[in-house]
């Protein structure tokens, strides 16, 4: 049976893949967990345009960003976290929240997707952090503080 997976399924299929799977798999693992529907014609067309629409999406905020790279160079921005006594965080800062914070300190929209870090940031100090689009590189400081 053909399906389309609505999410990703470990070692099976990503989201809006269309891959022929066992029916029974489908019927009894697959559709009550509401994680693949049937690849009926319109559900195909559909996965389509929505394809469409996130590649489309993606080289819009790519274009964006690549013109804030000039912007976002040099900026310092501060997050303070729970840390121990030895300056060890209890939990490591994410993208996520790196993005978070620079989209409130400076208004600049980074997606998670181009921030590459080496590690997770586990402990207290400055880092740089850089940003890389279609090959062009930027980066900006980290400071980690204790609360």
């Amino acid at each position: 049976m053909k399906v389309i997976f609505l999410q990703d399924v470990p070692r099976v299929g990503k989201k809006y893949d269309i891959k022929e799977v066992n029916d029974g798999y489908a019927i009894n693992f697959l559709f009550p967990k509401k994680w693949a529907t049937m690849a009926t014609l319109k559900a195909i067309a559909e996965v389509e345009r929505h394809k469409k629409e996130i590649v489309i999406e993606r080289e819009v905020q790519e274009d964006l960003l690549i013109r804030n790279l000039d912007e976002i160079k040099g900026k310092t921005i501060t997050i303070k976290a729970k840390a121990d006594d030895k300056g060890h965080l209890f939990s490591a800062i994410h993208e996520k929240m790196i993005v978070e914070v620079m989209e409130k300190e400076y208004h600049a929209q980074i997606s998670e997707q181009f921030i590459v870090l080496e590690k997770q940031i586990k402990e207290i100090g400055e880092f740089e952090i850089p940003i890389e689009v279609k090959g062009k590189k930027s980066s900006f400081k980290l400071i980690v503080e204790k609360i």
